[in-house]
């Protein structure tokens, strides 16, 4: 049993940040993904190097642990032949999940062991140390995936139906659930051992975005396309909102390019308060008027002898 680089395996320094750890997986995991590499062994086996990584390293405990234990783990064999006791574990167990044509992506696991040096330190397989007591009972593994949603969906709510060892889950997201954030479904993880309870589910959400709407928080901002006449002389526009709504703006006479008007309640639902919104702020971007003809620009042109 040879030591294992997980920095190595992904492609980091050990002074990754969580950022930079999950950035470099996601790129392995898209490249060496057995649906894109079906029948290639080597980037089967590659793609179970890269989660194993992916595992350790992702959870802060593990990763500390496998710095701290990593290079040494020869003298934790020897101190296991010795009938010492070590407990560094979740738990084995891992899984691979689908959103199907949802367009969420999960990426942890294939369902497969892990190699010995991990099962040494983390507590899974036939490695694990003992002296004779009866086994502890361990929670779990944890997964922890990540979904994509719209803007939209994040605005009205929306749901996803996950396939995890051949049964169906489906998971809620609320109206006004934040990019980044993560939801936790209890107990559907990787079995405990020992009577152990499960892990639990972890989802990052992650939410895309083509609406022409910005999200601050819980206000949106829109940048609103106002005709020079009407910044001049002033008028009505009709907007429409994320929720598909016309309300009508009041362009008082003489406005300014870059001016914010603010639609009360018309932002984003606030997240666990039914009935509570944001705010919608616009932001004037007058449009000048091109192509003139003649007849046009000798009319600004009087227009400009008038104002001067």
């Amino acid at each position: 049993m040879q030591y294992i680089d997980y920095y190595k395996i992904l492609g980091i320094n050990k002074t990754a940040s969580e950022k930079e750890i999950k950035k470099a997986y996601r790129k392995l995991a898209v490249k060496y993904h057995p649906d894109k590499n079906k029948g290639n062994k080597q980037a089967e086996e590659k793609f179970k190097e890269i989660n194993e990584a992916y595992t350790v390293l992702s959870d802060p405990e593990k990763r500390k642990k496998y710095d701290k234990y990593g290079h040494d783990w020869e003298k934790f064999e020897q101190a296991e032949q010795n009938g010492a006791h070590f407990d560094f574990g979740q738990g084995q167990g891992t899984g691979g999940f689908d959103f199907g044509g949802s367009g969420a992506q999960f990426e942890f696991g294939q369902g497969s062991e892990f190699s010995d040096f991990f099962n040494m330190f983390f507590g899974g397989g036939s490695r694990g140390f003992n002296t004779g007591r009866a086994a502890r009972a361990t929670k779990g593994q944890d997964y922890s995936a990540i979904a994509e949603i719209t803007l939209e969906e994040a605005f009205h709510g929306t749901s996803r139906l996950i396939e995890l060892g051949g049964k169906k889950i489906r998971v809620k997201f609320k109206p006004g659930v934040k990019n980044g954030q993560k939801l936790k479904i209890k107990g559907k993880g990787a079995p405990g051992r020992n009577g152990g309870s499960p892990g639990d589910l972890f989802i990052e959400v992650k939410i895309s975005n083509n609406t022409g709407f910005e999200r601050k928080g819980v206000d949106l901002r829109k940048k609103l396309d106002v005709d020079l006449f009407t910044a001049v002389l002033g008028g009505e526009l009709e907007v429409e909102t994320l929720d598909h709504k016309k309300v009508k703006i009041k362009i008082p006479a003489g406005t300014q390019n870059g001016k914010v008007f603010r639609i009360k309640g018309k932002g984003m639902p606030k997240y666990n308060m039914p009935g509570h919104f944001g705010d919608l702020y616009l932001e004037v971007n007058v449009i000048i008027p091109q192509n003139l003809t003649n007849e046009e620009k000798s009319l600004f042109e009087k227009l400009k002898k008038l104002r001067n």
